[in-house]
């Protein structure tokens, strides 16, 4: 297994891109993600806080409560263009795996701080090598932009929710959040 990190989040022609970058190899694995998953995995990265648990903040939650490790996650397979991982957990000395797609092992290793690995046979056959990294960094400022753009309208939809359920401790700080992130918009 080669260790990897999450390098970047881009957004394609396709859709959102996730990019891992491995750590002792000039090869990076780039995985198409759904917009729901590349929104939970920017808003970890970004560290945006929000008022309520999204579903792999729930997931996490439930981790913890029932004194559940995950320890890491694979990108362990490639089959017919389709990326499978794998979650290992441990409780109480007993070690579990899950079978998961990878955007959702990705979202939930960076929340509970997992390490993250792929499979040597899938980095062999799917893994590139990015020189352009100036061209990819200015595509990927631009993809943040959107992407924050699409988190805004996501928070400015829980900030009309909680307004109309009299939440408005709730909606000031949603509110908070979308000005912070306007902000940041706005001085790109």
């Amino acid at each position: 297994m080669i260790p990897v990190r999450v390098d970047q989040l881009l957004l394609s022609s396709k859709g959102p891109v996730v990019l891992l970058k491995a750590e002792n190899d000039p090869r990076s694995l780039p995985i198409f993600i759904g917009g729901a998953e590349a929104q939970a995995i920017h808003m970890k990265l970004a560290n945006i806080q929000i008022p309520r648990p999204l579903t792999h903040d729930l997931f996490k939650n439930v981790l913890d409560l029932l004194e559940c490790r995950l320890m890491k996650v694979e990108v362990s397979e490639l089959k017919e263009g389709t990326f499978y991982a794998v979650i290992h957990f441990e409780r109480d000395g007993i070690r579990m795996k899950i079978d998961s797609r990878p955007s959702d092992a990705i979202a939930l290793a960076l929340r509970c701080s997992a390490p993250i690995f792929v499979a040597e046979a899938v980095m062999d056959e799917a893994g590139q090598i990015f020189e352009e990294l100036i061209e990819q960094k200015e595509d990927s400022a631009k993809q943040e932009k959107r992407v924050k753009l699409s988190t805004i309208d996501k928070l400015k939809q829980d900030l009309e929710r909680a307004i109309e359920e009299e939440r408005f401790e709730d909606a000031a700080r949603i509110r908070d959040e979308i000005k912070k992130l306007e902000k940041g918009h706005s001085g790109n």
